[in-house]
């Protein structure tokens, strides 16, 4: 049998690219990954439909795509899946009839079935640990469950991906294992709430029994948890990642979203009292941990004095990283509704100005690390000077984080790396093995 030449994206958040490797690793053994659309039996886009943006981001990728294999013969199968199908499915079919398959998110057991069928074929149907690795050598994704039961005004995840569906610890822990067996140094744990992982399940303090499962994995260098709602960051929990100690990174995402209890009310968020709060106590435990949240500014009813507050939290909490949003106005959130919106232009000046007080916070906590030595984690060879690799040290996450730019004789793709910390930069640090 001949294999199934896939060209695939995966636009979006980690959990999308997850969905798409365990169904590229439906088709394993005959699946073979497409350098191009034009040179593919099947053109698979996993979409993101989260905010206005995101959508316009998909459907731009669609249509290119579409464009693209148009004049083929025989034409590729071309499958459009993931959130945006989710939302927008019904309004889609008949705007872009090119599409031969759309795949809901809340479907993902049923896209290989219904690709094989388009295509023809048997479907071969792999272990739940199984994937097709598209994140290179030196890391990888662990997506521990699906959905979320928050109902933040501001979100339209939980009717794209449902309520909250955690994997089994088994499954967790075999997948986790493979990969490492595989020569991933590298696993980052990725959900829409991390913290929130085996409530469904009945297990108590649930993210404990699975970091007690992965943290053991021999071959195992950095296990990166993302995605730490305030919440459920309890004294229990700190303790206990405290006393583990490495592979687990003492790196802490918490998406506080803002720190004005006015605003975090009226978002509804599931931790609405002082952000300092959950700091102070993470801080306790970890007081050179590295913190990354993310901030939504221009919220509907966010005045001059709210983002003032917010500026100066931003100040005195010293994140090591901060994404910053515009407030994005979304059809069918309860947000969409509420008085006060904030204009465009407002929106766009608190962002600027948040990110220029945290880019002044960022260089001065990287020039801290001007001639240490330190591990680096090499991702990839940089794509334009030969001898100079893209890494990262423990503090930066894959993808969403600075990156470490690193030079020497020992330096490959997925190595660990002891480098001298030469040169620190806005967000990023150059290092000389």
């Amino acid at each position: 049998m001949n294999p199934v030449r896939i060209y695939s994206i995966s636009l979006g958040c980690p959990k999308n690219r997850v969905d798409t490797e365990r169904m590229l690793a439906s088709f394993d053994p005959a699946f073979v990954p497409a350098e191009s659309p034009r040179g593919a039996d099947v053109v698979l886009i996993n979409t993101c439909g989260f905010i206005a943006p995101a959508v316009k981001e998909s459907v731009e990728t669609i249509l290119e795509l579409a464009d693209d294999i148009a004049d083929m013969d025989p034409r590729p199968v071309l499958a459009v899946a993931g959130c945006l199908v989710s939302r927008y499915r019904d309004e889609l079919i008949p705007e872009i009839p090119e599409v031969d398959l759309w795949l809901k998110t809340l479907e993902t057991d049923h896209w290989p079935e219904a690709i094989a069928k388009a295509l023809g074929r048997p479907v071969y149907e792999p272990a739940p640990y199984e994937r097709a690795l598209s994140t290179g050598p030196s890391f990888a994704y662990i997506k521990v469950s699906e959905g979320c039961n928050h109902a933040c005004s501001f979100c339209t995840i939980p009717s794209l991906r449902g309520r909250l569906a955690s994997r089994p610890l088994d499954v967790l822990e075999r997948e986790a294992r493979e990969l490492v067996a595989a020569g991933v140094p590298e696993l980052v744990l990725v959900a829409q709430d991390l913290t929130a992982y085996g409530m469904d399940l009945g297990h108590k303090d649930g993210l404990i029994p699975l970091l007690e499962r992965l943290l053991p994995i021999d071959g195992l260098k950095w296990l990166r948890p993302m995605y730490l709602y305030p919440g459920g960051l309890t004294d229990r929990l700190l303790s206990f990642m405290k006393d583990a100690g490495r592979p687990l990174l003492p790196y802490f995402d918490i998406p506080l979203q803002h720190s004005h209890q006015d605003i975090l009310q009226s978002m509804g968020r599931p931790f609405a009292r002082d952000p300092r709060i959950v700091l102070e106590r993470v801080r306790k435990y970890f007081p050179s941990a590295a913190l990354r949240t993310s901030i939504i500014v221009g919220y509907p009813g966010e005045t001059d004095a709210h983002f003032a507050a917010l500026v100066d939290f931003v100040r005195e909490a010293k994140f090591t990283h901060l994404g910053v949003f515009g407030f994005c106005d979304e059809e069918g959130t309860r947000a969409h509704d509420l008085p006060g919106k904030v204009p465009a232009d407002v929106i766009e000046a608190r962002r600027n100005e948040l990110m220029a007080v945290q880019q002044d916070i960022s260089a001065e906590l990287l020039a801290s690390h001007e001639g240490l030595d330190m591990d680096v984690l090499v991702d990839r060879p940089h794509p334009e000077w030969e001898g100079l690799y893209e890494g990262r040290v423990w503090f930066q996450a894959p993808e969403v984080d600075g990156i470490t730019y690193i030079s020497g004789p020992d330096v490959a793709s997925g190595r660990l790396i002891r480098a001298s910390i030469e040169e620190a930069q806005d967000y990023d640090l150059v290092a000389l093995a």
